[in-house]
């Protein structure tokens, strides 16, 4: 069996700068910075750790983050390890080249501590950003701490680098990204022995020429998309083992799925990030104290969606509800995990009342109460409907 590998040691850092610290570990090559809140403070450290000779890095100041992450692109296919960090409309203005970096099957690895979209303008937390990017081929993951944003990070290069595929890293902006918490640090050298650096079969050579991304027939380009579908299930398996061995090299492993209070369940909450996954939780011990049987559902990668963990995480409840920071104009479903949920469940026989709820908008505060009545709601009338919870009208 793997020994554990002790902890170098513990730091007391937000969430941003952890990111910082894994991206260090994990020795990149080329990191393209371009500020936006509230991610800055990542490349910031990235900045400083290549000007003290911390990290050997070539650090590309660049004009948007458009530029940002077609930089990384072009490192990425001359076979470097690269990253780079964005939010809110910063992922926007990336949309474009989220697609051509999917389909390129560039493993690249980006932070996106989320932000709510303009307009009206928003510097605060929700996930409207990060979901607008889930069809873009990506591996979404959003963690629920710091400690998990780092070990999540170092994962995601062993993934990203395994499926030929770019990865995103998400979690909760200014709720997380500038919150301190203690964080457990590796030692880098077992850091890299846990990503290896691997020979890619194909990378911008001049001495093997090779053309990337070059124009495609209606005869081919079909199956350029379906090769994409397929790395996508595969990542789903590698994830999983990525997970587990990280755990036996570090002590530290968080699942696909995460559960809390579900063994005998009668009532869910699914949730994702920090802030809504925090206070499900304390409002699952509150419903229990008050002799309601509830408990919480994380997803942890979102994409690709973990239909299978989901299903069975839920299985013996008689009603659940998904909380959504992240509002779908005009779908009949509004929450995008519900709607994946629900989707889910209709493909594979299984029907439940569920009730989608959007809340945190625009980092408008969840209280723990606010999620303790979603208990009672599920308890008292369960149905199908979507609730927009802590709006004023």
């Amino acid at each position: 069996m793997m020994q554990v590998q002790k902890t170098k040691h513990i730091e007391a850092l937000t969430t941003n700068y952890a990111v910082a610290y894994a991206v260090k570990a994990a020795d990149v090559d080329v990191i393209a910075v371009y500020p936006i809140t509230p991610q800055t403070t990542i490349v910031e450290k990235l900045s400083e750790f290549v000007a003290n000779g911390e990290l050997n890095a070539e650090l590309i100041h660049v004009e948007s983050e458009h530029s940002a992450l077609s930089a990384v692109v072009g490192a990425a296919a001359t076979g470097a390890r690269v990253f780079t960090a964005t939010s809110s409309q910063g992922l926007e203005l990336m949309h474009e080249v989220l697609h051509i970096a999917a389909a390129m099957r560039m493993p690249i690895v980006m932070a996106v501590p989320s932000r709510a979209l303009s307009a009206p303008i928003s510097i605060h937390g929700d996930y409207s950003d990060v979901m607008n990017a889930r069809d873009a081929g990506w591996v979404i993951y959003i963690a629920a701490s710091a400690q998990e944003a780092y070990d999540t990070v170092i994962q995601a290069f062993r993934l990203a680098e395994s499926v030929s595929l770019p990865v995103m890293v998400s979690y909760d902006g200014f709720l997380m990204s500038h919150t301190v918490e203690p964080v457990q640090l590796n030692d880098e050298e077992e850091v890299r022995k846990f990503l290896p650096r691997a020979v890619r079969p194909y990378t911008l050579n001049p001495k093997r020429p090779v053309t990337m991304g070059p124009l495609a027939s209606p005869d081919w380009y079909y199956e350029f998309k379906y090769q994409q579908v397929l790395a996508l299930k595969e990542a789903y398996k590698v994830a999983k083992e990525v997970d587990s061995e990280y755990g036996r090299r570090f002590g530290r492993s968080y699942g696909i799925v995460e559960t809390y209070r579900m063994e005998d369940a009668d009532y869910a909450i699914v949730a994702y990030g920090g802030a809504s996954y925090g206070n499900a939780r304390a409002a699952a011990d509150m419903a229990r104290e008050r002799g309601i049987a509830a408990g919480v559902v994380r997803v942890r990668l979102y994409r690709p969606f973990p239909t299978a963990d989901v299903l069975r995480a839920l299985d013996g409840v008689k009603a659940f509800a998904v909380v959504d920071r992240a509002i779908m104009f005009g779908s009949p479903a509004e929450g995008p995990l519900y709607k994946d949920i629900a989707t889910a469940m209709y493909m594979h026989g299984v029907d439940k009342p569920a009730l989608g709820v959007i809340h945190g908008i625009g980092q408008r505060t969840m209280y723990v109460e606010d999620l303790y009545k979603i208990y009672t709601m599920l308890r008292d009338n369960p149905r199908k409907e979507v609730v927009f919870m802590g709006v004023r009208v």
